[in-house]
């Protein structure tokens, strides 16, 4: 499918308040899980049936960033200011992560010189980068950045949550997801929070292998398209595919397995590389890939990933993958069947459609 043939109401759904999911399902093998096979196969499970919908030479590919607790509420702190204030920390701009790039509310309150307050944390604005971000200098205590947001920081929950609920002290667990190793992301990578000891164990047992890529999830993940699919800028990620995750590929491919991302943001990576020609032994860089329909995909066989916003470059993934209709279809079903949406939500098995 063309790009210029496609349109937004392809991708618009309703959905029912009451099947936005504020929390996780517990425990985690109990979260329902629908099984895709274009054209036409569907059919119900739970994640914890997964190791009896996988064979022994498929591969699993986790993303392996941690979430960082990268919201802060505090107080503006200087001569003639006051009242609250709140930053979501995007990205470090230096290697001491003193300076972020960050969003702000309210940001038309803060100028150059602003001082902010975030309980023993203190904070000067740099200046405004654009109508949604600034740049910001952080005085982290002697413990640095990371144990100073994993006790002040709270984790940068969804819009789609936050409307319904603060976050607190409970997602810096369930927004967090096992495999969580490199702290960057500002968003979970969701599929993954499925995934408990008991689920791994599981899979390990019914000799299931797995590997681990990295892709830090922006806040951009969740911007919906507003205009023309054609005219959409895909927000730009950092990720990384060493060495070993591409061999545990290699071996797949060689043995006739299927290679499962577990996330839109682990299949977004590897077609990120896959599409590469030649294909590098590893990679270590930025993607702002746009996959939707009409793109191909060049090495993943299936995908485990949870039911995503209307409009959303996520949903337009998973048509590109599935196919457009059979997504429809089964969106549909997951909504007649009541299964729980977004972020803490139930999730999906799919597999590639056979063009």
């Amino acid at each position: 499918m063309d790009e210029t043939g496609l349109s937004l109401d392809d991708f618009d759904f309703e959905l029912p308040e009451h099947l936005i999911a504020l929390r996780p399902a517990e425990p985690r093998g109990s979260a329902r899980l629908i099984c895709g096979t274009p054209p036409g196969g569907i059919s119900f499970h739970h994640i914890r049936d997964l190791p009896d919908l996988l064979d022994g030479d498929d591969l699993l590919v986790f993303n392996n960033t941690k979430v960082i607790p990268a919201r802060l509420r505090g107080v503006r702190a200087g001569p003639n200011q006051s009242g609250q204030v709140e930053l979501l920390l995007l990205q470090p701009l230096n290697g001491e992560a003193t300076i972020w790039v960050a969003m702000a509310k309210p940001l038309k309150k803060l100028t150059a010189g602003s001082k902010l307050q975030f309980g023993p944390i203190t904070a000067e604005v740099l200046g405004r980068i654009d109508e949604q971000t600034c740049r910001v200098s952080f005085q982290w205590s002697h413990q640095g950045w990371q144990a100073d947001l994993d006790e002040f920081g709270l984790m940068p929950l969804p819009p789609y949550i936050e409307r319904k609920r603060s976050a607190d002290r409970q997602d810096h667990f369930d927004y967090q997801p096992l495999l969580a190793r490199y702290p960057g992301a500002v968003a979970a990578p969701t599929a993954s929070l499925h995934f408990d000891e008991a689920l791994m164990n599981a899979l390990s047992d019914k000799k299931i292998r797995s590997c681990e890529v990295t892709l830090h999830v922006g806040a951009g993940t969740f911007l919906p398209v507003k205009e023309d699919v054609s005219k959409h800028k895909m927000h730009e990620e950092w990720g990384e595919v060493g060495a070993a995750a591409m061999e545990e590929i290699r071996l797949t491919k060689a043995r006739h397995g299927r290679v499962v991302a577990v996330g839109t943001t682990v299949m977004r990576i590897l077609e990120t590389v896959y599409a590469m020609d030649p294909l590098p032994s590893n990679f270590a860089g930025p993607t702002n890939i746009f996959l939707k329909p009409g793109s191909q995909f060049h090495v993943c066989d299936g995908l485990v990933t949870n039911f995503h916003l209307p409009r959303s470059t996520l949903l337009m993934l998973v048509a590109g993958f599935a196919g457009t209709d059979f997504v429809q279809k089964l969106y549909r079903e997951a909504v007649n069947e009541e299964l729980r949406f977004f972020s803490y939500g139930d999730a999906s098995l799919l597999w590639k459609q056979k063009i």
